[in-house]
């Protein structure tokens, strides 16, 4: 188009109408940003509480990545998959709640006093306020299809049973005991009551009432010069 002075020449888009769409084509190549970061920790911990609650087999990953606030990637990147993640719970677990009895073994003088202390800390730890109740070893094993997983709980619950059968043979080795004492069903009947409470504890027991249980299940014990049934 022309007229009397020239071409007419087109006019120019404004400074700001070519920044605003230069902006918008970077905005549209700008990568995606990286997953929402999370505290591992913290994440762990409520990946704890699930299990201990509703036990291994009825937690699934959708449960999980709920409870932990995070995505499937997330956790499978940092814990690796369902069962890794639980083997790692449980080693949280055995630190955190459930280191009593290993304690009480060590620090007690003797076997008797060892399963004593166990028992009446375990009628505490069983019933506290803020976790669930009851023991995750013992709980997160109903109705597991996992023979893995089944097999690592039962492993570990065999292991207490063993330590304290352990301490009760030094016992009769060492005279506080009576030589007829029946170490392994002693020990036995000490993984028993411990499992035991721990079922009560889900079933609302209270802690009173668990250690009115411990206190039964102590008179049982034999004393040097007597001698087991």
């Amino acid at each position: 188009m022309v007229n009397e002075d020239g071409p007419v020449k087109a006019p120019k888009r404004s400074d700001a109408t070519s920044a605003t769409t230069a902006g918008a084509g970077k905005a549209r190549a700008r990568p995606r940003g990286r997953p929402r970061s999370f505290d591992r920790e913290t994440a762990l911990e409520k990946a704890l509480l699930a299990f201990w609650e509703h036990g291994y087999e009825a937690t699934s990953v959708s449960d999980l990545t709920r409870v932990m606030d995070i995505g499937a990637p997330s956790l499978y990147s940092a814990f690796g998959d369902k069962r890794s993640l639980f083997e790692e719970v449980v080693r949280v677990y055995g630190t955190r709640y459930g280191s009593f009895a290993e304690r009480a073994l060590a620090e007690e003088p003797t076997a008797r006093a060892a399963v004593e202390r166990t028992l009446r800390e375990a009628a505490t730890a069983y019933t506290e306020p803020g976790h669930p109740h009851g023991c995750l070893v013992v709980h997160a094993a109903a109705n597991c299809s996992n023979p893995e997983v089944e097999q690592s709980l039962r492993d570990r619950r065999n292991a207490n049973i063993a330590a304290f059968e352990s301490r009760i043979r030094a016992d009769v080795a060492a005279g506080v005991l009576p030589p007829a004492t029946d170490a392994a069903a002693l020990a036995r009947h000490t993984g028993a009551m411990i499992q035991g409470m721990s079922q009560q504890a889900r079933d609302g027991a209270s802690r009173e009432e668990l250690e009115a249980v411990a206190e039964i299940a102590l008179s049982i014990w034999p004393r040097t010069g007597t001698h087991t049934a």
